[in-house]
């Protein structure tokens, strides 16, 4: 594997990690001089991969994590929880998954949304739509305004 291909491996799997959103790596890729096209699509496989994982298993995972924060003492649902549920409250479905990427992140939008009732499959479609027009256009506009480390 080339330099490039080890970056573009690099820029897939940081999409894959919770908080580290696709929207967030596209510009990173970008500014390191990867091919602008090949930064988005791996980026964009990588998160997918975690909202369609996230959807699916978003009741379990829920769960799980209340279990332990209540073995610990504390409330059954997370800051951050709390935080995307009043998000889905106040903005439904479509406003999560616009808005998920740049609020909550797309696994917690989508784990949020099932959560609320929403098919995994809806959800998984409509956050993934969003975070691949969101990464389109992040690396559109860094293309357009040149925003590389040649130009920092």
């Amino acid at each position: 594997m080339n330099l490039e291909q080890w970056g573009l491996f690099g820029i897939f799997l940081a999409g894959a990690i919770p908080w580290m959103e696709a929207i967030a790596v596209v510009p990173s890729g970008i500014i390191l001089g990867l091919n602008p096209y090949a930064t988005v699509i791996a980026a964009v496989v990588g998160n997918a991969i975690t909202i369609f994982l996230f959807a699916y298993a978003g009741s379990s995972i829920r769960a799980r994590i209340s279990q332990r924060r209540i073995a610990k003492g504390k409330s059954s649902e997370s800051p951050k929880f709390e935080k995307a549920v009043k998000a889905f409250d106040r903005y439904g479905i479509y406003g999560m998954a616009a808005l998920g990427p740049v609020i909550i992140g797309t696994q917690f939008a989508a784990a949020a949304s099932v959560a609320a009732g929403v098919k995994p499959l809806r959800v998984s479609l409509l956050v993934t739509t969003s975070m691949i027009l969101w990464s389109i256009a992040i690396a559109i506009i860094m293309v357009a305004f040149d925003i590389n480390l040649e130009v920092l």
